[in-house]
């Protein structure tokens, strides 16, 4: 599985993405394991924050360009978390970010 492969550093990763790794949570959110289903949904989550995407089955290497967006998915859920936390602030393992600063962040944003 994907995560297995984050994890055990088969994909190259920077020092921030590391410390998240073991982290990350990729969950299949179709109705079905099938490929082939119209309802193709694709979580990656780092424990609160979270990214979802749809695939359409006629898509040609559909595994590999699920596979590629995950790690997309992860790499950018990497960078938003580390404009949120510093890292003396945290225990990576076991983490959460508030309400409060997720929506703080919106504001700078704005």
């Amino acid at each position: 599985m994907i995560e297995n492969s984050i994890r055990s550093g088969r994909y190259p990763l920077d020092d921030q993405q590391k410390k998240f790794a073991n982290s990350v949570e990729v969950i299949n959110r179709s109705k079905s394991e099938d490929l082939k289903s119209e309802d193709l949904k694709i979580e990656v989550r780092i424990q609160n924050l979270f990214t979802l995407n749809n695939y359409l089955p006629k898509i040609q290497h559909l595994p590999g360009i699920i596979e590629m967006d995950v790690l997309d998915s992860f790499k950018m859920l990497c960078r938003r978390l580390g404009r949120v936390l510093d890292d003396n602030d945290v225990n990576i393992k076991s983490f959460t970010i508030s309400e409060d600063k997720l929506h703080g962040l919106g504001s700078k944003m704005g």
